[in-house]
């Protein structure tokens, strides 16, 4: 009898622990989607628009400052310069002609007069030119001839050059619409244009940016850096990318349907050999695979916030290899912000250090999750690209650089809505280069596309966007 009881009993142990083992599995399971649909942009990838909430803000608060707004004790005075007398247009001088107390004669006294300087439009800031082409007759031979009128007007046609320059200033700098420029046009300068006339303008302004954005194209894969990332793009009903290279000399826009390596191949090819900053993606890791002569430096903010998911994750395994890993990342940027503070030879040596220990604390003493694995995982294939920046001198442990630059594309995606059809495409390609590559360089972008439609219409070499180069 005690013999049948103990075998019942073992029974019901075997299938008591097959049910909790099936319930540990269940609750890994739940714990797993929980952390998934926790992800936001803080600890993920995704973009903040993709944040169904704002993430909670951090329990402590900071402490209120007691500063004033404005400008604070202590700070130099920023004044703007005055303009130079070759800037003026005209100067007015105000005096009394007689003393307004008796009203004896005035002498004007040599001494610097109270000066105001003001900027405002003309009535009429445009100018329209009718130019004929008249046809004369040759008394002596009777022969007739009609002189041409010069091809650089016949190109531009109904809207001139600085005209063409502000239209595409408008449309690519300012992302106003046809309706907004039609308005302002209409408004302002007293000049009535079609949306068809200034799809026409944009037209120009594209083939005329068209050789220098080539340029660029063909100097991508000669340069010993560029920083890469991509983002979405709308065309009428097709999803496409927009891609963005940001190397130290100018910044490349190019739209694509495709997310995947073959854009990286189209652009750089296989005989890049620079160094090839940015985040984790697929289409970065088959790249790596297919070009060997490429170096990659993956984005370690992205790393961040992917350990920042196992900080906040449900199990504690994870929530505490992930403090671990992000301790010692913390570490790293607190010496990298340090590094002026620091001799070079001191700086270099204390960031090996502290990469290798970068690298323990992602490798090591790993708990037996699929999260962690993952990551640990992550540092053994690539752990070396992630520290790249610590061997190779002058790059960037972060992506921020083409991250930085994608933003202007994202603002105009919001307001323009993307393209809808090749010649759009290839209008916000080339208009988003010049933009950026202007800004980077500190240049007039308003003065580049001018020289450029100038080259354009008189059938020149347009200017180059390689500012600083011979």
């Amino acid at each position: 009898m005690d013999g049948q009881a103990t075998t019942t009993r073992c029974a019901n142990c075997v299938v008591l622990e097959a049910r909790i083992a099936e319930l540990e599995a269940r609750l890994a399971e739940l714990e797993a989607r929980l952390a998934k649909l926790s992800k936001n942009s803080s600890n993920s990838s995704k973009p903040p628009s993709s944040d169904i909430v704002k993430p909670a803000a951090a329990s402590e608060k900071k402490r209120r400052s007691r500063r004033k707004r404005g400008a604070q004790p202590g700070h130099p005075k920023h004044e703007r310069p005055a303009f130079s007398p070759e800037d003026l247009d005209r100067i007015r001088d105000y005096q009394f002609e007689r003393c307004p107390d008796c009203d004896g004669p005035l002498e004007v006294l040599d001494q610097p007069a109270q000066v105001l300087q003001q900027i405002d439009v003309v009535a009429r800031p445009t100018r329209i030119t009718e130019h004929r082409s008249r046809t004369c007759r040759c008394r002596k031979c009777r022969k007739e001839f009609t002189k041409p009128i010069p091809r650089p007007v016949r190109k531009a046609g109904l809207v001139g050059q600085r005209l063409t320059a502000l239209i595409g200033y408008l449309k690519g700098a300012c992302h106003c619409s046809f309706s907004t420029i039609r308005t302002f046009l209409k408004d302002v300068l007293g000049v009535r244009i079609s949306r068809g006339q200034l799809r026409k303008v944009c037209g120009k302004v594209t083939r005329s940016l068209d050789g220098s954005y080539q340029d660029l194209l063909a100097a991508a894969p000669q340069q010993a850096r560029l920083n890469v990332d991509e983002t979405g793009h709308k065309e009428y009903k097709q999803a496409m990318w927009t891609w963005c290279f940001r190397a130290p000399l100018f910044t490349l826009f190019k739209i694509d349907p495709s997310r995947g390596s073959d854009v990286l191949l189209d652009v750089l090819g296989t005989e890049f050999r620079g160094v090839l900053g940015c985040d984790y993606f697929s289409a970065y890791r088959k790249y790596l695979r297919l070009n060997k002569n490429v170096l990659v430096q993956f984005c370690l903010a992205h790393l961040i916030r992917d350990v920042r998911f196992l900080v906040e994750h449900p199990q504690a395994k994870n929530r505490a290899y992930g403090r671990r890993v992000l301790q010692a990342l913390r570490d790293l940027f607190g010496l990298i912000h340090h590094r002026k503070t620091m001799s070079k030879r001191a700086f270099l040596g204390q960031l090996e250090d502290q990469g290798y220990e970068v690298w323990t604390q992602a490798t090591c003493r790993v708990p037996q999750t699929a999260e962690a694995q993952n990551l640990a995982e992550r540092f053994h294939q690539h752990g070396r690209e992630y520290l790249r920046f610590i061997t190779t001198p002058g790059v960037e442990p972060t992506n921020n650089l083409a991250e930085q630059a994608i933003r202007f594309v994202v603002i105009d995606r919001r307001v323009t809505q993307g393209s809808r059809s090749l010649a759009g495409r290839e209008w916000l390609e080339r208009i988003w280069t010049a933009i950026a590559t202007c800004t980077q360089h500190g240049q007039s972008v308003f003065d580049f596309l001018n020289r450029a439609i100038r080259a354009f219409f008189a059938d020149q070499p347009p200017p180059t966007l390689l500012f600083g180069t011979s």
